[in-house]
């Protein structure tokens, strides 16, 4: 088993660092304080506080609906139980896009109210105004490009990103872009492993892959999805390392058939 990098704090410098030694780096999703916890004891690198948070913990079928306050709360929570991994939030759509000072004043927020370390934006050339403001303000940026879950109503499906030439050219100039701008590091989602691998090796920055292949400095998956805690979710790219959802179903079975029953509290469980 190899064991996570024995740092006391994960930094945008220690990533850049496990790129240049080819150490791979982990990431996963968390939006409440138990969770976070928890990967952040095993060890996880990054913690997102995806705005994924609109599906799984809210029940919105996109990303969309989420709120800039409600990023701020989930995210709050995470900070409250992580020592150890870098933690980066989401700007949630309609944050950023189309206005450089709505999004500084968006960034500013996550970073004062909830104490995160870095955000993420999704987008290439579109959004370099604001890439460029935010990081003159010193916040660190990962950015995101391939499939951008926030602009599902454009592309209007969830198929693979970038696969003719035309796309892939463009994913790559907007890669270089983030890079030159300054941003710490992207995460590309649902694009040819080839491309993936390519972009890898072009930029100097850490590129984190899902459903990107394994030529990337990373993976990062929603916790929900690998967990097995969501069951409808089932791309390529996600593999599930446990079945929560039936394990958690069945304790709960067991306990209304112990209370209804009465074997639950027995008289060891009483005062």
């Amino acid at each position: 088993m190899i064991r996570a990098n024995i740092v006391s704090k994960v930094t945008t410098h220690i990533l850049q660092g496990m790129k240049l030694k080819g150490e791979k780096i982990a990431m996963l999703t968390a939006y409440d304080y138990s969770m976070a916890r928890l990967l952040d004891e095993a060890g996880i690198d990054i913690i997102l506080v995806g705005d994924s948070a609109s599906n799984v913990m809210s029940g919105y079928k996109t990303t969309l609906p989420i709120t800039l306050n409600e990023m701020i709360y989930h995210a709050s929570a995470v900070m409250r139980a992580v020592s150890r991994a870098l933690v980066v939030v989401d700007l949630p759509f309609g944050t950023y896009q189309g206005n450089s000072k709505e999004a500084l004043h968006s960034a500013i927020r996550i970073m004062k109210e909830a104490g995160a370390n870095a955000i993420k934006m999704e987008g290439g050339k579109e959004i370099i105004e604001s890439v460029e403001r935010i990081l003159s303000a010193g916040i660190p940026i990962l950015g995101h490009l391939g499939l951008t879950p926030q602009s599902i109503h454009k592309f209007g499906t969830y198929v693979v990103r970038a696969t003719d030439k035309k796309e892939a050219d463009k994913l790559v100039e907007d890669a270089h872009l983030l890079e030159i701008a300054g941003c710490f590091g992207i995460v590309l989602e649902k694009i040819p492993a080839k491309l993936g691998t390519r972009v890898t090796k072009e930029l100097k920055i850490p590129i984190i892959g899902i459903g990107a292949g394994n030529g990337v400095d990373g993976q990062v998956l929603v916790l929900h999805d690998m967990l097995g805690i969501t069951q409808k979710f089932s791309p390529r790219f996600l593999r599930r390392y446990h079945n929560l959802s039936e394990e958690i179903k069945g304790s709960v079975r067991a306990y209304i058939d112990d209370v209804k029953s009465v074997n639950f509290p027995n008289e060891r469980e009483q005062y």
